[in-house]
């Protein structure tokens, strides 16, 4: 298995925790339930070191937006299993708009290509490799800039 592969795993994964921390959010009524609480605090903990982990392989953007789609589905799609509430029709279409949305965003991310695992020259402070940013603008810290007093 690819380290892409492996990491859009882990950002599932990470998007079930999510989908785990708001039910347990739900169950422990702003916080006030012990038991709840605690397991919110653990989904907490689980989907933020899962996304991160998934980060080192998947676009920002990309990565975020699918979590965030797996969790808002997810905790709309098991909030009436769970809770007290409703899913209707216009709710299903819009939940149905977001899965859309989330795998053409996993497909558009089939394009990029590998990041280079070399390092930077040492003693670099390159952050973006000279290809992220056009003219380097953002990404990059001058070796030189620190100190401007004349």
């Amino acid at each position: 298995m690819t380290g892409r592969a492996r990491g859009w795993l882990v950002l599932l994964l990470a998007g079930a925790f999510e989908v785990g921390y708001a039910l347990s959010v739900g169950g422990s009524h702003g916080f006030s339930v012990l038991s709840w609480s605690l397991v919110a605090v653990l989904f907490f903990l689980l989907t933020l070191f899962a996304l991160s982990v998934a980060l080192r392989t998947i676009d920002l953007g990309i990565g975020y937006a699918v979590w965030a789609g797996i969790g808002a589905v997810g905790a709309a799609l098991l909030g009436p299993v769970f809770f007290d509430e409703t899913l209707t029709p216009a709710k299903a279409f819009w939940l149905t708009v977001i899965v859309t949305g989330v795998v053409w965003l996993k497909l558009s991310d089939r394009s990029r290509p590998s990041p280079d695992p070399a390092p930077s020259a040492a003693g670099s402070a390159t952050f973006d490799q000279g290809n992220e940013v056009p003219g380097g603008a953002l990404g990059r810290v001058d070796e030189g800039a620190g100190d401007r007093s004349a």
